[in-house]
């Protein structure tokens, strides 16, 4: 009996060193555990650091790119609300242009072409600068022409040439009317300049009173006529500079007629005589009602260079206005020369 306890006794002696070990073991692991995770996390985890990118940054120079302008100076004209007339008109504003008569090549036996300015300060003249409202509008020329040009109506062309090759949008035609801008000065409580504000300058649509006129007269030997066919048109302005010099006329751009007269159908013209035998202003260039001096031809013209630009004409206003008188009378005089009494 005493042998068998004193082997129990020291079968539980060993077993509880063996669990001290173990547990022992243990420990010593889980603080090795930790040990090596902290100092992994603080061997792999940095505080970020800002980057400095010490190359320069250069940056694009801020280019101001101005609208452009598409809009002309035309009057805004509000429409009448109810019937501004006594009498039923809405079937002449609705008139279409007679087309033309046909011309062969072959039945032209004359041909000669002529550039006319037309003055509206003539008395003949004056329906191009009647400026009254009506419900399409300033009814004075340069207003219509703008308004055709704004709603797209018709081509302008530049005044590169007069055979109308090159077209021209809105803003180019806006830019050659209104020109460049000009700095204005404006001035503090102090009577201190004050930085320039760059403005158009104001536009007066009375200061366009003079209009070229691009024609070709032709003498049809089938029918024993004389032809007269508008080709182009060409609003006028003085060129002055800021320091009031002179520089001269100056066409602002060309239209195309025979495009312009399904436009020009529908407007009238003033009669301040009968305000009742209006007609439009188609009918007024196809019936030659207005006055023009010839500042071009091609008869006896080999340079192809206008009137003024001849030897001993540029000074003289007087002798230009005969040559141009002298022209008229050849083709007045080829004409009647043709008939026998």
């Amino acid at each position: 009996m005493k042998l068998r306890f004193l082997k129990l006794f020291l079968l539980t002696v060993l077993f509880c060193g063996f669990a001290n070990m173990v547990d022992a073991q243990k420990k010593s692991s889980r603080k090795s555990t930790k040990r090596t995770t902290k100092s992994r996390s603080k061997s792999n985890v940095k505080p970020a650091t800002p980057t400095v990118d010490t190359t320069a940054v250069v940056q694009a120079p801020v280019v101001v790119v101005e609208p452009e302008i598409d809009s002309l100076p035309i009057k805004t004209v509000r429409k009448s609300l109810r019937p501004d007339e006594a009498v039923e008109t809405s079937a002449l504003r609705d008139r279409t242009p007679l087309p033309y008569e046909h011309l062969r090549a072959d039945d032209a036996v004359y041909r000669h072409r002529i550039w006319r300015e037309i003055d509206a300060r003539e008395k003949i003249n004056l329906p191009f600068m009647y400026a009254a409202d009506e419900n399409n509008g300033n009814q004075s020329f340069i207003s219509i022409l703008f308004k055709a040009i704004q709603d797209s109506a018709v081509t302008v062309f530049s005044t590169i040439d007069d055979r109308f090759t090159t077209p021209m949008t809105k803003s180019e035609v806006a830019k050659a009317v209104l020109g460049e801008k000009i700095p204005v000065i404006n001035y503090d409580s102090l009577g201190n300049p004050l930085p320039p504000v760059y403005k158009f300058r104001e536009l007066n649509l009375d200061s366009f009173y003079k209009f070229h006129v691009k024609e070709e007269v032709i003498f049809d030997k089938e029918s024993s006529r004389l032809f007269w066919r508008i080709l182009g048109i060409a609003p006028v302005v003085n060129v002055i500079t800021s320091q009031g010099v002179f520089l001269g006329p100056k066409e602002l751009f060309w239209v195309y007629y025979p495009d312009m007269r399904p436009v020009f159908s529908k407007y009238e013209i003033y009669n301040g005589k009968n305000y009742g035998a209006r007609m439009s202003w188609e009918e007024l260039f196809e019936s030659r009602m207005f006055s023009g001096r010839i500042i071009k031809s091609t008869m006896d013209n080999p340079k192809d260079i206008q009137i003024r630009a001849m030897s001993g004409m540029d000074t003289n206003g007087i002798l230009q206005l005969f040559e141009g008188e002298n022209i008229k009378e050849k083709i007045f005089n080829y004409e009647q020369d043709l008939w026998s009494y």
